[in-house]
């Protein structure tokens, strides 16, 4: 079982070179493992800044929930 904490904003490169954006979502089960759930967002962003900036402005985003991949 993992317990490791997922943060809430993942931040990646696909194929094309396009930075995307993939919102999750982290809920407990009955015994306490983690249930993550994830979003790809269907914005294409030239930087991983653009990306920040609508996570921040659409989701609530703060500085330290954003993993880059």
């Amino acid at each position: 079982m993992s317990r490791e904490v997922v943060r809430p904003y993942l931040i990646n490169k696909d194929e094309t070179g396009a930075v995307r954006l993939t919102v999750r979502t982290t809920r407990y089960n009955s015994q306490g493992y983690p249930l993550v759930s994830s979003a790809l967002q269907d914005e294409l962003f030239r930087t991983t800044t653009e990306a920040r900036a609508f996570a921040r402005e659409n989701f609530g985003a703060v500085s330290g929930e954003y993993a880059l991949k």
